[in-house]
């Protein structure tokens, strides 16, 4: 194994097929860590922690939102100064505590902070493997890659939504559901440290056959603190790409914290609720196998403006019904919309980051799309509790629509359809 490990670095995703399809499995661990509690937590927070306000049940949203903002920060910091698997490994040493802690959690504030630990942990791991995996396959195949990585990542979530929904139903809301966080993290730090290998220097290797980008380069030797404000602000592709990820963030962490509660009013089952929330996470993650790809061959920026503008349109439908058949029809839109647009964001910043800072780009970007997490669980928490829950869903669709037509003005196509493969 040392000697597949040290040997010369090759680009390409056929090339390194072995260790992109182990951080994929890696990355779908990384998913079912948030998957196990996504449809539990806010039906225990009123049932067994009897809390009645949605800003005060959505903290732990807002925490775990803030918290992996910062360790994304931190994760594309490190991974370029220190290599992707420390990183990587120190991001799951971080969950270890948190099933226990949602386990035997006597009060609310046990349940916020595991979620802190849960967003470093996320921060760290997430952010590694989609960096490891650009690393690998270079500048022609990101969007696939990323499609690939945020498909694992968020099947995983539906998929262990939907089981620890039945297993709530079947065995109660603690501790069934949570020991399948035990397990994946068991399973994930025996791949992260046995089998995963250092893909810095394939980075390295692509820096050195990198080309001027036809939009113009920003070049190599940019600072820390001008990669975050080209990243944030100033280059007009990578800022209109964070400000995206943080509006569609913020439909996801306002889904997470409001919608298990906007469907129970409608007195439907324990399994019916994770069914519908599983639904989101799951035509988002099947739907970036095509996705991530097709921006590969058409270009990135109509993918990004349909997806927020479909996004919308779900949330609309959402917001407008009151039963089972209505919601299943927008979260699986809403799924679709966010399908497009996941994995393309990503697929942008790769393709404007130069290789030696792409790891920093990575993290600011997702430093403002994780943002989103708390922008939408404190936007929904306060909106539901001076109106009504379908007022936050409203204002959602609001935010959604308004960033399409942004994203139609400001952001260039970053990407041209691959030509040395037609």
């Amino acid at each position: 194994m040392s000697t597949r490990a040290n040997r010369a670095p090759v680009l390409g995703l056929r090339e390194n097929a072995a260790q992109f399809a182990l951080l994929v499995a890696v990355n779908a661990l990384v998913g079912g860590m948030v998957g196990q509690q996504q449809t539990v937590l806010p039906l225990l927070a009123e049932s067994t922690f009897a809390l009645t306000g949605y800003a005060y049940i959505f903290t732990y949203v807002a925490a775990f939102g803030v918290t992996k903002a910062i360790a994304n920060y931190f994760a594309g910091t490190f991974s370029d100064r220190y290599g992707r698997k420390p990183v990587l490994l120190v991001g799951w040493l971080f969950a270890i505590p948190v099933p226990i802690m949602l386990i035997v959690a006597p009060n609310w504030a046990w349940v916020v902070a595991a979620n802190v630990l849960l967003g470093i942990n996320q921060g760290l791991t997430w952010s590694t493997t989609v960096v490891m995996k650009i690393d690998l396959v270079g500048p022609d195949r990101r969007g696939l890659a990323m499609g690939l990585n945020e498909a694992a990542g968020y099947g995983a979530v539906a998929i262990t939504s939907l089981l620890a929904g039945y297993l709530a139903e079947q065995h109660g809301l603690r501790p069934a559901p949570f020991l399948l966080g035990l397990a994946y993290l068991a399973l994930a730090l025996l791949l992260s440290g046995a089998f995963v290998h250092e893909t810095r220097d394939h980075a390295h290797l692509e820096a050195t056959q990198h080309t001027e980008s036809e939009h113009g380069h920003l070049g190599a030797d940019l600072t820390s603190r001008q990669i975050a404000i080209q990243t944030s602000l100033k280059e007009p592709a990578l800022a209109s790409a964070s400000h995206t990820g943080l509006v569609n963030n913020l439909n996801f962490g306002l889904s997470w914290g409001l919608f298990p509660l906007l469907f129970a009013t409608a007195d439907l089952t324990t399994s019916q609720i994770g069914l519908l929330f599983a639904l989101y996470p799951g035509v988002w993650g099947a739907g970036q196998l095509i996705t991530g790809g097709l921006s590969d061959r058409i270009g990135r920026k109509h993918l990004i403006t349909t997806g927020m503008a479909v996004q919308a349109t779900a949330l609309a439908v959402i917001a407008a019904s009151s039963g089972f058949t209505g919601w299943a029809v927008g979260t699986a839109l809403l799924g679709a919309g966010t399908a497009m647009v996941y994995p393309t964001l990503l697929a942008v910043i790769g393709d404007i980051a130069h290789p030696l800072w792409r790891g920093r780009a990575v993290g600011v970007y997702r430093v403002w799309r994780d943002l989103g997490y708390a922008v939408g669980a404190i936007l929904g928490g306060v909106v539901a509790d001076l109106i009504d829950l379908r007022a936050a869903v409203w204002a959602a669709a609001a935010a959604s629509a308004c960033t399409a037509v942004l994203v139609a003005i400001r952001m260039y196509e970053t990407h041209q359809p691959l030509r040395h493969h037609d």
